[in-house]
């Protein structure tokens, strides 16, 4: 059964509108009416419309003016054409312009049922391919590593995947936390549907309800048309809530009402809309040190802990650096082969290393060393390593004893300050290495240097 979408009716027949509005809306869509072609443009670009179905035959702009006039400036919204004035020609003719049906009237009210929901349901799945293109480029390609801790996770996601069980992915910042939330959902029996990664650090806190649950026209200033929420598109799939501890509290209440009863409701709306979504949550807090800290609701750990899955950082699995430093080889454009990729002194060197951004860090390193080396092997000068990091406490002397707030609060500014330095200005980067997400960088940035982070 499909869930509730947005259909447009265009007829200037009242009574064929109204019999047509009926059925739609006791299918559970939401329905709006034009009595023209001109009319259905006006309300397309003032709401968001899943399907239009249009009569051929209609004063000002026709059917097919309608169908011309979406094409010609790019819009894809299916059309259902309905008319008593069929022909060979003009039913050809609607198709040539991508029409998704041709229906002559009169017409059995359960065929149109059909063939509306074939429509829809070919629409969503065209709309989820191509989502599922965009986050697959946008991902790593696969996990690499055959050392025991990695063996342990590949068991605890083949056991957890075909289950209907949440998962709380924990794990520290570059260690693979959505790779493995993909891996579970691909392995699971809604590998055909949509998975929509939401990193709720990188959404601004009084954004980060609409883009869940989705809007009304009208809700807030500048929701001047309704959208859809990512819970919503996610329908019959997966969620992945990154760094969950960065929710606002009140939002993850919201969200607990959700995992109790499967249902949303848009912000400016009154309706609820009942959803089937498996949610893997992760964190790279230790979670019920979030609970104790209170960045995360004890009932809503409990309830996504359902199956814990713990990704174990690079500095515990170093067999694997070698596979890993050859497969980012390869991404970023070697083409030589593995024995000549990495000479034992940058082995060694690698090996060494304490990796505080661990995988992603070292996917960063190998892009660098590669970028360096023109795409041939890169040799020891391509890499800048150190044996481990810093340590904190050689960032300064110790300060004279006096009050504590001043003291940490210049200790900590010295910490960004090399951790931006060492991270090229990339504030992403220097999150990662400082174990914070963005959002807390950019907050102790305006904190501290409030003149030049306006």
């Amino acid at each position: 059964m499909l869930h509730q979408r947005y259909v447009l009716v265009v007829d200037d027949e009242p009574n064929m509108r109204r019999v047509l509005e009926i059925m739609l809306r006791n299918a559970g869509h939401v329905v709006y009416g034009a009595a023209n072609g001109r009319e259905a443009l006006v309300q397309l670009a003032a709401h968001p419309v899943d399907l239009v179905l249009t009569d051929m035959r209609m004063p000002e702009l026709d059917g097919m003016g309608l169908l011309r006039a979406l094409r010609e400036e790019g819009n894809q919204v299916p059309v259902i054409v309905i008319t008593a004035h069929g022909t060979v020609q003009s039913a050809v003719e609607a198709m040539r312009y991508g029409a998704s049906d041709y229906i002559l009237r009169p017409f059995d009210l359960e065929a149109l049922e059909l063939a509306i929901e074939r429509t829809l349901g070919e629409a969503a799945l065209q709309r989820q391919n191509r989502f599922m293109r965009e986050e697959i480029n946008r991902g790593w390609d696969e996990f690499v590593g055959t050392s025991a801790p990695m063996r342990e996770v590949y068991g605890l996601i083949q056991q957890v995947a075909p289950t209907k069980a949440s998962v709380m992915i924990a794990g520290e910042t570059g260690t693979g936390k959505e790779l493995a939330a993909r891996a579970i959902h691909n392995a699971s029996p809604r590998r055909d549907k949509l998975f929509v990664p939401i990193n709720c650090a990188a959404i601004p806190a009084d954004m980060l309800e609409a883009e869940l649950f989705g809007y009304d026209k009208g809700a807030f200033t500048g929701a001047l048309k309704d959208r859809i929420g990512k819970f919503e598109l996610a329908n019959e799939g997966t969620v992945f809530l990154d760094e969950l501890t960065e929710m606002p509290m009140a939002l993850q209440t919201k969200l607990l009402r959700f995992l109790q009863d499967n249902m949303i409701e848009r912000l400016g709306s009154n309706r609820r809309q009942e959803l089937d979504l498996r949610i893997i949550a992760a964190t790279n807090r230790r979670p019920l040190d979030a609970v104790r800290q209170g960045t995360l609701r004890e009932d809503l750990y409990y309830r996504l802990n359902v199956f814990p899955v713990a990704l174990p950082p690079l500095r515990q699995r170093k067999e694997d650096i070698a596979a890993l430093a050859r497969h980012f080889a390869r991404k970023f454009g070697y083409r030589g082969a593995h024995e000549e990729l990495l000479e034992e002194a940058v082995l060694q060197a690698l090996h060494d290393y304490d990796w505080p951004g661990n995988v992603r860090e070292l996917q960063n390193v190998m892009e660098r060393a590669l970028v360096l080396s023109g795409g041939a092997a890169p040799r020891a000068s391509h890499f800048s390593l150190q044996a481990s990091p810093p340590a904190a406490g050689s960032i300064s002397a110790a300060p004279e004893v006096g009050p504590l707030g001043p003291a940490v609060e210049q200790f900590e500014a010295r910490l960004i300050e090399q951790a931006l330095r060492e991270a090229g200005g990339s504030k992403p980067r220097a999150a990662a290495a400082l174990d914070i997400s963005e959002r807390t960088l950019w907050y102790k940035l305006k904190k501290l240097w409030p003149r030049d982070n306006p």
